[in-house]
């Protein structure tokens, strides 16, 4: 009996029997509310929204949206690591700059970005291009400010060890400074992602023809709660998509580490 009940504890102590049990749970509580104690105008159950998938898919313009949103969420999030990595660095490694700048960096990212969209509307249009600007506008700066934290965490015995071996910028900045910082890299990278998410779709709500933003609008007004679920839970894969290509990157990088 002992040994049943310790085979039990160590399955259930498992990451990813935890996380099923907590999705599950979740689940069920959305399902029996949705059925017995909501109205299901405004809530629909999981097996519901599972089965209007098929039917999601089958509205007109829905598949092209997906792609669409995809492809400006991919791009968005491939300019802000971009930029993050460029801005870090050149703010990070230089004392001057990062007094000077790092202010700027900080006023810059507690602004509500959804005060200036009309901005982004009025230089960028009302086609993909404005959501991959106003996506960046999110994304980058978490990313900057990692990068800046994870240079100035670097122990300076590391740098003056590579310089006294005869190493130049790049090899400092490729062989000790990147690999040491990759933890706050990819800290600020998925911080990154969720603001490119969030900035992407707050474009596609408020102005756009097309989109998941756009449907998800149409969806809400003609107050299709199925439908609508089963969009959030496209985009929520999307998410996780994006997540997983993250996480394995880290895990592919994140050989290099100093301890």
């Amino acid at each position: 009996m002992t040994g049943t009940i310790d085979r039990c504890q160590t399955f259930l102590s498992r990451p990813w029997i935890a996380r099923l049990l907590v999705i599950g749970v979740v689940l069920l509580a959305w399902e029996i509310a949705a059925r017995w104690f909501v109205d299901p105008m405004f809530l629909s159950p999981p097996s519901r929204v599972v089965v209007s998938l098929d039917e999601v898919f089958r509205t007109p313009g829905v598949p092209a949206a997906l792609w669409v949103t995809f492809l400006e969420l991919g791009a968005a999030f491939v300019l802000s690591v971009t930029i993050g990595l460029v801005v870090g660095f050149a703010i990070g490694l230089q004392p001057f700059a990062r007094r000077s700048f790092t202010p700027i960096i900080l006023l810059l990212y507690g602004l509500p970005q959804i005060t200036i969209l009309p901005l982004f509307i009025l230089y960028f249009g009302i086609g993909p291009a404005s959501k991959i600007a106003f996506g960046v506008s999110h994304g980058v700066f978490p990313i900057v400010m990692t990068i800046i934290a994870g240079v100035q965490n670097i122990k300076p015995i590391f740098l003056v060890s590579a310089r006294s071996m005869g190493a130049d910028r790049w090899q400092i900045l490729r062989w000790v400074i990147f690999p040491h910082m990759i933890p706050s890299f990819f800290a600020g990278m998925r911080l990154g992602m969720t603001g490119v998410l969030l900035g992407v779709l707050l474009a596609e709500l408020y102005v756009s023809t097309a989109g998941i933003g756009y449907f998800t609008t149409l969806f809400t007004q003609n107050l299709d709660p199925t439908k609508l679920l089963g969009l959030v839970g496209l985009l929520a894969t999307m998410a996780i998509i994006l997540n997983e290509i993250v996480r394995r990157a880290e895990v592919k990088f994140g050989e290099w580490r100093i301890e």
